[in-house]
């Protein structure tokens, strides 16, 4: 690996800034990365992630999910919000309850891959 060559002036020479601007190029937005840094937040929280677990095989309504964790209905609907507005679950409305859904049923797979 080459070692950073500061020239007089204190600064990396051209080539290293030329290196680093097609580094930046490839990288994604700031923007982006505030996305991705909020969904690894959402799955750091062990209810939010036994949540993703239980919706792997299908659809739940929220009061099974309710009955699984055994906490109560407010704390339930903390976490769905949360990974609803990551983008990882949605629901569908039936009657006074809301049934969830992964977005992408991948999402446990990736987190086994991440996880290894």
């Amino acid at each position: 690996m080459k070692t950073c060559e500061i020239n007089g002036k204190g600064e990396p020479c051209s080539e290293q800034v030329e290196n680093l601007k097609k580094i930046l190029d490839k990288i994604p937005s700031d923007e982006t990365f505030e996305v991705r840094s909020d969904q690894f937040k959402a799955i750091s929280d062990p209810t939010r992630l036994k949540i993703l677990y239980l919706l792997q095989d299908g659809e739940l309504c929220v009061c099974e999910i309710i009955m699984a964790l055994e906490k109560p209905q407010s704390t339930i609907s903390h976490h769905l919000n949360v990974l609803k507005n990551v983008g990882f679950i949605k629901g569908r409305k039936e009657g006074v309850w809301i049934h969830y859904k992964l977005v992408n049923p991948e999402i446990i797979d990736l987190i086994e891959d991440i996880a290894k």
